[in-house]
């Protein structure tokens, strides 16, 4: 793929810099920001232009890709001093792609809406995580309006396996938490799989061969298993924004419908009030293994 389509980048984090990485890889003009200092070095040798505001990396393009962690960041970025929307051209795209939540989408969208409204706003979150993230095989769960946010479109295929649009603004986000809540429950699932087995025996190898090649062998869980069965870590999502979005879940929908949620959500705080939360969310297998 090559295009001289110019792609601006918010957020360098777990999913904004693999983002931005096979942006460049593909041939796009990559502009990039971030908060903090020191995230971009090998982006910008790899080609990426350093922006020093959102709004000097906005200015020449025609896509916005924001990938933020929070509404409130997200917010100050967008519309605050030096802020994105400001300095966006006509009719060019602002692809939000953070989990912040129904709510929150809907109220900046309008507020863009009535301040910007020759900017595109597309409500744009994905489903996967960091290696998923670097080896561009996400996929783009988009709402909005789909023929003005067609500009888009060669982005999300550098950076994803396709998109799946879901209707107005407001669809991404929900179907994102859906599936994030399925994800956090499936990944407690594992935890607790790990620590009986291990409690009768059997390694997390053991548990994997059994599953392996049946129904109940997910793809997500060999690699997880192999993290705990080597107490390593490494984020690939993180606690504490794994906590994040369940308990986005349970705000936004009714939490008495979802125990086992809820549930979670409340061993996943422990484990974060526990200082984990920047470590991976398998590392809740070794803090259930050594609470009394």
């Amino acid at each position: 793929m090559s295009t001289s389509q110019t792609v601006a980048v918010l957020g360098l984090g777990t999913m904004g810099h693999p983002f931005a990485a096979n942006l460049v890889a593909k041939g796009f003009d990559v502009h990039v920001w971030n908060r903090s200092p020191g995230k971009d070095e090998d982006l910008v040798a790899q080609g990426a232009t350093r922006a020093d505001s959102p709004a000097a990396a906005v200015a020449s393009a025609e896509v916005v890709i924001s990938m933020l962690s929070t509404p409130e960041v997200t917010e100050a970025v967008l519309f605050g001093d030096q802020g994105a929307l400001a300095a966006m051209q006509q009719n060019a795209v602002l692809a939000q792609m953070g989990t912040i939540g129904e709510e929150a989408t809907l109220r900046l969208a309008e507020k863009a809406k009535q301040e910007y409204p020759a900017v595109v706003w597309l409500d744009a979150p994905v489903s996967g995580s960091k290696v998923p993230a670097e080896k561009a095989q996400v996929l783009v769960l988009a709402s909005g309006d789909e023929e003005r946010g067609k500009v888009a479109q060669p982005a999300f295929d550098a950076i994803g396996k396709g998109t799946k649009w879901l209707g107005p603004i407001g669809a991404g986000s929900r179907m994102k938490l859906v599936v994030n809540a399925w994800l956090i429950m499936l990944m407690q699932a594992i935890n607790e799989s790990s620590i009986l087995a291990d409690h009768f025996g059997f390694s997390n190898d053991d548990l994997w061969s059994v599953l392996e090649g049946g129904p109940l062998a997910v793809p997500y869980m060999k690699p997880k298993l192999a993290k705990i069965g080597s107490d390593d870590y490494s984020t690939e999502m993180a606690l504490e924004w794994g906590l994040k979005d369940a308990l986005l879940a349970l705000d936004e929908a009714n939490a008495d419908q979802l125990p086992s949620l809820k549930r979670v959500a409340e061993v996943w705080q422990q484990a974060t009030d526990d200082g984990l939360g920047e470590k991976d969310i398998s590392v809740v297998a070794d803090f259930l293994r050594k609470s009394k």
